[in-house]
C-alpha cells in the first residue's frame, strides 16, 4: 500500500457526461425557439396589462429571447456569406454571442427609453461598450 501523499499526484481528466450539440442541431433549435418566443411575447403583451414592474421585466426578457434567437442565425448566415476567411472562422458560438450582445443592446436602450432617460449619447456609449466586449471576445481567441 502506498502512502497517502503518493496516491494520486497526477491531475485527473474531467469527463463530460453530456454530448455537444452539432451546428445543425443548434441552428434548428434556434429556428424552433424563434416563433415560440415571438408568439409568447405577442400573447403576453396582448393579455397582460403593463401595470406592474414584473410585467415590464417579463416583456423585456421575452423580447431578449426573441431577438437573440432571431439575430443569432442571421449573424451566422451573414458571417458565413461575407466574412469567411482564414483568420475568422464562423461558429455558432460566435454568432450566438453576437446576437445576444446586439439583443442586449436593443433591450437596454428600450428599457432606458421606458424609464424616460434615453438619449443618443446613452445609445452611442452603450454601443461602444458592446463593440469593446465583442473585440475582447475575438481577441481572446
Amino acid at each position: 500500500m502506498k502512502p497517502i501523499d503518493q496516491v494520486r499526484t497526477q491531475p485527473q481528466k474531467i469527463r463530460r457526461t453530456g454530448r455537444r450539440m452539432s451546428r445543425r442541431a443548434a441552428l434548428y433549435t434556434m429556428m424552433i425557439i424563434v416563433p415560440l418566443a415571438w408568439i409568447g411575447l405577442l400573447l403576453f403583451t396582448r393579455f397582460v396589462p403593463p401595470q406592474t414592474t414584473m410585467a415590464f421585466v417579463t416583456v423585456f426578457v421575452l423580447l431578449y429571447v426573441a431577438l437573440t434567437s432571431t439575430l443569432a442565425p442571421l449573424a451566422y448566415i451573414i458571417s458565413l456569406r461575407f466574412l469567411s476567411s482564414r483568420l475568422y472562422r464562423t461558429t455558432v458560438r460566435h454568432s450566438l454571442r453576437q446576437g445576444a450582445l446586439l439583443s442586449l443592446w436593443i433591450v437596454f436602450n428600450l428599457a432606458v427609453r421606458a424609464l424616460h432617460s434615453w438619449s443618443i449619447f446613452t445609445a452611442i456609449v452603450s454601443l461602444g461598450i458592446v463593440v469593446v466586449i465583442e473585440l475582447l471576445a475575438l481577441a481572446r481567441k
